[in-house]
């Protein structure tokens, strides 16, 4: 699947944002075509291995059970009666309704809608990059990553590959596989994390010990990801899963096949070998929205749907880019009000 560059894609150059009117965009005039220009790049990168651009619904009538993952709710009135639909939080559950009826590679650049995500890497609303490759490992939609890279940046890209648990240790001081619940927090407590209570008996072991892990690897390791290469961690701990399947790592632990790219500090992309089991998917929803409920969240309608599709469909990788991060870190930019015209707060 190796394609000759788009040579005529140069790096970006961020400009300072100077407009003081109320009424304005964040980012400035030189930003948007910039925006405009690595946007199809990206697309004259996928016509080139004929993977098919398609458009998926906004709305969904299920919404995403992930505890952490909170769905945007919209009123509306269908055939005359109120109903709730929720904005997706990604496209990928009708995406694979798609991959499982048609059987080619796919991809869509939509927006996506987070609830209560606001700061300088987050926002309300934003721009996805999810594509699909039919009978792709994981190493090979790594390979076809590395290559929009180049793409993007102008020049060859080499991506360092670095297991969870070596980051862990490395940064953390401790095995986050066969570390104790005890541990993991007197860790957290040494670093300064401090008024976390994770430890709710009515949750499974494993989610309170996924909980502290999430803790101590958002504050103590992704800050030190991909400061020299754009970095992929991998095998990550099977609670992690959602959506991919699971496997046993060389050491005869449990992980969750799957990959995260971190440029700069920076969580950019998101990708799995897709698990294509119905059953399975419906047991994992349904222990999400058992989780949401001890922790006085809504239960998520399950989507049907997507759950039929996936006993059709063929194996597959799939990936998501966070597009507004990856033009930050593209240009230097410091947060996401200099690579989007209106954040959440001014729209």
């Amino acid at each position: 699947m190796t394609q000759a560059k788009n040579t005529s894609s140069q790096p970006i150059i961020s400009k300072p944002i100077t407009s003081k009117l109320s009424y304005a965009p964040t980012m400035t005039l030189s930003m948007a075509q910039q925006r405009a220009q690595f946007i199809s790049n990206i697309r004259q990168f996928f016509a080139s291995r004929q993977v098919l651009e398609v458009q998926t619904p906004l709305l969904s009538q299920a919404g995403n059970t992930d505890t952490f993952l909170q769905s945007v709710a919209a009123h509306v009135t269908y055939q005359d009666h109120p109903r709730t639909y929720y904005l997706h939080t990604s496209p990928e559950f009708a995406m694979k309704r798609l991959l499982a009826s048609w059987r080619v590679p796919i991809y869509q650049i939509c927006p996506v809608f987070r609830d209560n995500e606001i700061g300088a890497r987050h926002n309300i609303e934003f721009t996805m990059l999810e594509w699909y490759q039919p009978d792709y490992s994981l190493d090979e939609i790594a390979t076809e990553l590395n290559e929009l890279l180049e793409v993007l940046y102008g020049h060859s890209i080499v991506m360092s590959h670095y297991r969870y648990v070596d980051a862990f240790m490395d940064f953390v001081g401790i095995h986050p596989l066969t570390a104790s619940l005890t541990a993991l927090q007197a860790v957290a407590e040494d670093m300064g994390l401090v008024g976390f209570d994770f430890n709710n008996a009515e949750d499974s072991e494993e989610n309170r010990r996924q909980s502290w892990l999430d803790l101590l690897f958002s504050h103590a390791v992704e800050p030190n990801l991909g400061h020299d290469l754009p970095t992929l961690i991998i095998e990550y701990p099977p609670a992690t899963a959602a959506l991919a399947k699971t496997a046993v790592d060389k050491d005869g632990n449990r992980i969750a096949k799957r990959f995260e790219l971190y440029i700069n500090g920076i969580e950019i992309a998101n990708a799995y070998d897709e698990l294509a089991d119905g059953q399975a998917l419906r047991d994992r929803f349904e222990q999400d929205n058992q989780l949401r409920a001890r922790h006085n969240l809504p239960q998520m309608p399950i989507d049907e749907h997507l759950l039929a599709a996936s006993d059709d469909l063929m194996p597959c990788s799939g990936i998501a880019v966070g597009m507004d991060r990856l033009l930050m870190v593209l240009t230097g930019a410091n947060s996401l009000e200099e690579v989007i015209p209106f954040p959440s707060g001014q729209a």
